[in-house]
């Protein structure tokens, strides 16, 4: 059974803290005759996992340092509040960003027609490993894989398996590693050979939407700021905003706070100096709704539009901003 995952849904609501009043959730199952019919938004296939993934080997404590999770058990908690890294911590924060980044610009000319996203996870746990680093994804709250890729109709948390990369296809690959005891977490999507118009276009409009929420990070600036600024940034783009996914809070710990929305809101709090966060917006070319699939993971557009994404770690200066994973 599938989890159609909106604004207005109860797992939404217990992930993002909106207001409950406004929770409501459904379930349903897609059939794969309601999959091929859905041809709305341009030429690509329509991806659907190949069911149960192969689980990576974690890394042995001899190759790298490990986080806590790399065994298999429950990440610990991460700070209650927005955390202000101290100068040693921006360092570390630094290399472990510059290594994400490098590993991501490494896997982008093996991502071609007909290799396997299986393939770029392998690369990537290989050169992680070469480089001191544990691939952070892999084992954290149970997911198989060293990287995420999302393919297509795929919003976010693709599972990589051995689909062949097709031209016209668009991929999302997500990379984080562990160096030095804090993460780096970027991501981009790729075009695959020839893809179509629209899908360009979107991808496009996922960066501007990114840089849109970066541009406007500065210490004693709401953080309400960056998703107003990406709503607005998507409406020029004509996509749209998938609120279910947001930005966090990142350093020794993968994921924590601040919560990072990428549309307009209300919510308090306000961005300080030596605060460290990604900005990660997920664009669709309809709909805002997702149905998170069987395996707790693979998040899917409603209507089988394409999504993109794209990120960067953010550190926030005395003056303004810097882009960790630039």
């Amino acid at each position: 059974m599938e989890f159609i995952l909106r604004r207005t849904s109860a797992l939404y609501v217990l992930l993002q803290n909106v207001p409950a009043a406004r929770l409501k959730i459904q379930q349903r199952q897609l059939s794969q005759g309601e999959w091929l019919r859905r041809a709305r938004f341009g030429r690509y296939e329509r991806v659907l996992p190949e069911g149960p993934s192969a689980r990576d080997p974690s890394p042995p404590a001899a190759a790298c340092v490990r986080p806590p999770y790399a065994d298999g058990t429950p990440p610990p908690p991460p700070p209650a509040a927005p955390e202000r890294k101290s100068p040693a911590d921006v360092a570390r924060m630094r290399r472990a960003c510059r290594l994400a980044r490098r590993l991501l610009d490494e896997l982008r000319p093996l991502a071609k027609v007909g290799t396997t996203t299986a393939q770029l996870n392998d690369e990537l746990w290989r050169q992680a490993i070469n480089a001191g680093a544990y691939p952070s994804p892999l084992n954290y709250r149970g997911f198989p894989r060293s990287i995420c890729t999302s393919v297509n109709n795929v919003a976010v948390h693709g599972i990589p398996d051995n689909r062949p990369l097709c031209d016209g296809d668009i991929v999302t690959v997500d990379v984080t590693v562990y160096l030095d005891g804090v993460h780096g977490d970027c991501a981009d999507t790729f075009l695959i050979g020839n893809v179509d118009e629209p899908g360009q276009a979107l991808v496009k409009a996922a960066y501007m939407c990114r840089d849109a929420g970066i541009s406007v990070c500065k210490s004693g600036v709401p953080f309400s700021a960056i998703g107003g600024a990406i709503e607005n940034a998507a409406a020029i783009s004509k996509v749209t905003v998938v609120p279910a996914f947001v930005g966090h809070g990142i350093g020794s710990y993968f994921h924590g706070p601040p919560d990072i929305y990428h549309f307009a809101h209300g919510f308090p709090g306000m961005m300080e100096e030596g605060m460290t966060f990604t900005i990660e917006p997920v664009v669709a070319q309809g709909t805002e709704e997702v149905v998170i699939l069987e395996d707790g993971w693979t998040a899917v557009m409603l209507d089988d539009g394409r999504a993109a994404q794209a990120e960067h770690t953010v550190l926030i200066t005395e003056n303004g901003f810097e882009i960790l994973t630039q």
